[in-house]
Order: structure tokens, then sequence, then C-alpha cells
């Protein structure tokens, strides 16, 4: 009997090792992985902190790709960071939508660790990242919400905030480039 296609989403902040960790998951389990910053360049010219609201367009397409791989029995990896609960709440619905399990792989390092893995792949492969100033990785660890206890657990997401009536509702404004998938 064959397994349900698992949607896993890589949770953290730059230079944690979340692409190190999809690479492995894709090796091991065959699973399709998408990686925005290996698209952003490619695609737009641009690495993700110059996006103008291209990161957005580019992630919506990414979901709805990683929905159709999903429903069509294979899985997926959403190499994405995700830093709001709302985007973890919205992803684990969809993966539930597509028929789907859904892991949560949450990656941390200690501050200064973190930092000097950012800034040492920057150096060694400048291509593949960014620059990151002092400044910019305060603003990036004040946006960052870490997933909570229930979040790391598996439970069920509280509703969508108003005037959602679903997260996949929540996910299509969130991703403008998403259509609504549960309707």
């Amino acid at each position: 009997m064959r397994s349900r296609p698992t949607l896993h989403l890589t949770v953290g902040l730059p230079g944690v090792g979340k692409t190190t960790l999809a690479r492995e998951l894709e090796r091991a389990g065959g699973a399709l992985r998408l990686t925005p910053d290996e698209w952003m360049v490619p695609l737009f010219g641009v690495r993700w902190t110059e996006f103008d609201g291209k990161r957005d367009v580019l992630e919506g397409r990414l979901v709805w790709v990683g929905h159709q791989v999903l429903r069509a029995g294979g899985s997926v990896i959403l190499d994405f960071g995700c830093w709001s609960s709302e985007e973890r709440h919205a992803l684990r619905a969809i993966a539930g939508l597509a028929g789907a399990d859904f892991a949560l792989h949450y990656v941390t390092l200690p501050e200064d660790e973190r930092r000097e893995r950012a800034t040492r792949r920057w150096r060694e492969a400048p291509e593949q990242t960014f620059a990151m100033t002092d400044d910019d990785h305060e603003r990036f660890r004040a946006l960052f919400t870490p997933p909570t206890t229930d979040e790391l657990r598996g439970c069920s997401p509280p509703q969508p905030p108003a005037p959602f009536e679903s997260w996949p509702a929540w996910a299509s404004d969130r991703w403008p480039t998403l259509p609504r998938l549960d309707v």
C-alpha cells in the first residue's frame, strides 16, 4: 500500500540550514523541492531582498504547483522559511485539501552561529544568497514568529483571521498568484 504524500515545510531564519535540510529530505524521499531563492535570479534577475513583490508572486505559484503534485500523489518540500504562523496554518490546510500529510521542520541555531553561517555562505557562494547587514538580521528576527508547541505537535490550527472564511482563502490573499484551492 502506498503511503500518503507529505507536504514538508522548512521554517527558520536565514543561515540556519533550511535548504540543506530540504535537500536531504529531497534525496531521502524523492519529494519535489521548491526553494524560491533558487528561482528569483533566473526568473526576475533579482535576489529576494530586491523583489518589489516578486517573491510573493513566485511563492504563490510554487504553492499551487506543490498542491498539484500532492494531489497527484507526490510529496513536496516548500523551502520557504515561513516566518508567520498564519502562513504555516494556511499551508497545513492546503496540504489537507490535497489529502496529504503535513510535516513542519523548524530549524534553529544560536544567533551568533546563524549570523556567521549566513555571512560565510555569502562569501563562499554569493550567487546563491544575499549579503545581510546587522540591521537586516535584527529586522528579520523581529519579523519571525517561531512555531508554537501546538504547531510543532500538529494540533489543529485556529480559525483564520477575519474576514477570511478559510485558511486557503487567506492564502490566496497572502500569495496573489495562488488561486482559491477550496472552492
